[in-house]
């Protein structure tokens, strides 16, 4: 639905991670830390290696995942953008491809989250991300 695929490690040979969106508090509704545990089989592979995903505009993804002392893993997760290390980001591109991204982890944890209401808040709030959709 979301046109995002989780992907193994790509080559990084030559690119730069970037960040561009950080989520501190996933453990605040379980079902996403849940989400996450289950995509990327977090419970075996724990901080030791991000999450990569694949968008629909062609880039690619880490979700790096955090842990904090005393807090069920994992309690925060980055999205870095993969691209060439000299290369400015397209930030429309990638405000698209986080919407995407947003809505592929809606559509996994599922009810009673819908990628429905999550395209409704966003036109509320004028995420023009949202709106292309």
């Amino acid at each position: 639905m979301s046109g995002v695929t989780v992907i193994s490690k790509p080559n990084i040979e030559g690119k730069r991670l970037a960040l561009v969106l950080n989520e501190d508090r996933v453990g605040h509704y379980p079902e996403f830390r849940d989400y996450f545990v289950r995509t990327f089989a977090l419970d075996r592979i724990g901080l030791a290696e991000p999450g990569f995903v694949h968008t629909p505009s062609g880039l690619d993804y880490a979700l790096v995942f955090i842990g904090r002392s005393g807090e069920p893993f994992p309690s925060g997760v980055e999205v870095y953008v993969i691209i060439d290390a000299l290369e400015p980001i397209d930030e429309d591109v990638v405000d698209n491809d986080l919407w995407a991204i947003l809505g592929w982890v809606i559509d996994g944890v599922g009810a009673p989250w819908t990628v429905t209401d999550l395209q409704e808040t966003g036109r509320l709030y004028r995420i023009p991300a949202a709106s292309r959709r």
